[in-house]
């Protein structure tokens, strides 16, 4: 599901398609640690038995002495829209909170990207402003918003 929601242009939607890549380091990861690392990891969205998509996470060092963690979450398809990566997002950063020391989660989302807007927004995570030209996909540079939640704003 991973290699597909990375690797398939119609399985990661308009926002999510960055261009052909070699999916073999997913696999290779999970077989060295179950795509669980110090400084990144990965964890699937599950409805029961049901794999929605996936969230990760990865350090951004934020000086020689401190750190946030970047997040990023992807969903199939059939599960967009149905409230699920954004309650994907909200778990994942009580996790970080909770099980880390930093006091700062952001995501980046490009800002014609609505749907992940809305979602990080529901998720308590505030709109910080935008980086200019920052990604590159389907030959143009993008801009993207910034999104951050602080340990003391996450509400319950």
């Amino acid at each position: 599901m991973i290699e597909r929601l990375t690797g398939d242009p119609e399985a990661t939607g308009e926002h999510g398609w960055h261009g052909w890549f070699e999916q073999w380091h997913f696999r290779r990861r999970w077989e060295e640690n179950g795509l669980l690392e110090d400084d990144r990891g990965v964890l699937i969205a599950l409805r029961g038995d049901e794999r929605l998509g996936f969230v990760s996470w990865r350090k951004q060092v934020t000086s020689p002495r401190s750190h946030c963690w970047n997040i990023g979450v992807a969903m199939r398809p059939e599960a967009r829209g149905l409230g699920y990566g954004t309650e994907a997002q909200r778990l994942l950063a009580r996790y970080l909170f909770a099980h880390t020391t930093v006091n700062r989660i952001e995501a980046i989302t490009e800002t014609t990207n609505a749907a992940e807007q809305w979602a990080l927004q529901k998720a308590g995570f505030t709109r910080e402003g935008v980086l200019r030209g920052y990604t590159f996909r389907d030959g143009t540079w993008r801009d993207v918003f910034v999104y951050s939640v602080l340990r003391h704003e996450l509400k319950d």
